[in-house]
């Protein structure tokens, strides 16, 4: 039997990977190629993406896989490059992080009506969202949106650099805030009820698309380029009252649905209908994830002490349980900075006591995210009616062992955790998905099961977990506390 060799370009929002994939005679084995930071840099007064860098980074991982049959990239959702009409770039794409959008969100939902922007978009309404990035460029650098001729969303971006060809694939398209969650196109009098021009956006191609090809006959394929649906792509799911959680630097908690739900209920939960790599619905809730710990790890860092995370779960074991809780996705939490002080004033704001020390910092972390994933579980269970029987818990998230132990407990059914690599997996099962060498991907998920093995957590102290929950509702219902980012 031929042997497929796939190249997968994985991006977070810290570091870039190249993994190559090979798949023989029905066995799959892959391995990581090179790694390369993903740093963040000041230009015109933004936070950007340094696309030269990772560029650097692409073409040294091209260069260490020498001969494959195909490439593609997965990034996260959201954030984009303008081309000219002579295709250069015209400037380095802007960070979802930085503040150019902030308030526009509500301020077009307060415009348009919040229930019908989501009725023609399906998504949840977020300040970071491709439509607000758009009108921010509109108010603050009409001459560069002038100028502008193609948007290409980030994966599109690397793809194109790389090969010259300009696609916009379905998945990260569908992040956009601009996509018709029913029909697969762009909401193009949604952009003109805002003054921004629809010419800047290509038609949606679907994931697996072959889109060019490298000198040496290497095809490129647009996968599924959000990383989110890569990693759902490669969940074992199986069909019936499962749930599957990304989690990374963000959390993304969903299920699949054969279409989207696009009720006022639904707009009001903050729950989002994003295209899956097979084109089904994927029904979800956008959670900040490990970013908490993360960036609390590079605070502590900047303090000087550096802390590896299997340290930082030992401490989290040896501190008091449920002292503290937070609204992970409360806004003080989004900008890089002081996140530990930042947790301590939440604490104090919302008349709570403050988490004890780094190892306390960290379970209040753990138990709120996992506390937060029951409730984006129930709102799950209430909008579809399932009953969901196991949390499938991809990426890198899978390794944390305390929060999958959390979780499990918090929400009260089994976790499976794995695979950790489920971005990168996905990404290359679309790829031999389009070259042949996988018939669908309900194959590719059979061919992940068989290969990983994920570890399983049962539910604990259901009691215990049940009075916290209650207490963590009284906190976050209070709202969140007037103190701004101190960043």
């Amino acid at each position: 039997m031929r042997q497929f060799q796939a190249l997968a370009f994985d991006f977070g929002a810290s570091t870039g990977r190249a993994i190559l994939g090979t798949l023989r005679d029905g066995e799959l084995s892959y391995w990581e190629l090179c790694r390369f930071d993903n740093v963040p840099i000041q230009r015109n007064g933004c936070l950007c993406w340094d696309v030269d860098a990772l560029m650097d980074g692409v073409r040294e991982g091209v260069r260490r896989a020498g001969s494959f049959d195909s490439l593609a990239f997965d990034t996260w959702g959201v954030d984009f490059g303008l081309l000219d009409g002579s295709g250069a770039l015209l400037s380095p794409p802007v960070h979802y992080r930085d503040d150019r959008t902030a308030g526009l969100a509500k301020r077009v939902s307060d415009a348009l009506g919040a229930e019908e922007l989501y009725r023609k978009t399906g998504t949840q309404t977020m300040d970071i969202n491709t439509l607000f990035q758009l009108l921010a460029l509109k108010e603050q650098r009409p001459e560069l949106l002038e100028r502008a001729e193609t948007l290409l969303f980030m994966p599109d971006l690397l793809a194109y650099l790389l090969s010259g060809a300009a696609v916009c694939e379905r998945t990260i398209a569908s992040t956009s805030q601009m996509l018709d969650p029913e029909r697969g196109v762009w909401r193009t009098e949604l952009l003109e009820s805002l003054g921004l021009p629809a010419r800047l956006l290509r038609p949606v191609v679907p994931s697996g698309t072959v889109t060019a090809e490298l000198p040496g006959g290497a095809k490129v394929v647009a996968a599924a380029g959000h990383d989110t649906q890569c990693a759902a792509a490669a969940a074992p799911l199986s069909g019936g009252d499962e749930a599957f959680l990304s989690c990374g630097t963000w959390s993304l908690l969903g299920t699949e649905l054969d279409g989207p739900i696009l009720t006022p209920e639904s707009a009001a939960l903050g729950l989002s209908n994003e295209t899956g790599a097979d084109g089904r619905t994927q029904y979800l809730k956008n959670i900040i994830g490990l970013w908490l710990i993360q960036e609390s790890r590079r605070q502590w860092r900047r303090e000087g002490t550096e802390y590896s995370f299997s340290h930082l779960e030992e401490l989290a074991l040896g501190a008091e349980p449920f002292r503290c809780f937070i609204d992970p996705d409360a806004p003080l939490f989004t900008p890089p900075g002081d996140l530990p002080e930042r947790i301590r004033r939440y604490c104090r704001e919302t008349g709570q006591s403050e988490p004890l020390g780094v190892g306390g910092t960290v379970r209040c972390i753990y138990e709120s995210l996992a506390l937060k994933y029951r409730l984006a579980l129930e709102q799950l269970a209430r909008m579809t009616g399932k009953r969901f029987t196991a949390l499938h818990i991809v990426g890198g998230g899978a390794q944390a062992r305390l929060l999958c132990r959390m979780a499990a407990s918090s929400c009260g059914v089994p976790v499976e955790a794995g695979p950790v690599e489920a971005t990168a997996l996905g990404n290359l099962l679309v790829q031999w998905v389009a070259l042949g060498a996988l018939p669908d991907l309900a194959a590719g998920r059979r061919l992940i099961a068989k290969s990983e093995r994920p570890v399983r957590y049962e539910p604990e102290e259901a009691e215990r977990w049940n009075r916290a929950y209650g207490a963590f509702l009284k906190i976050i219902n209070r709202g969140t506390p007037k103190s701004g980012a101190g960043v």
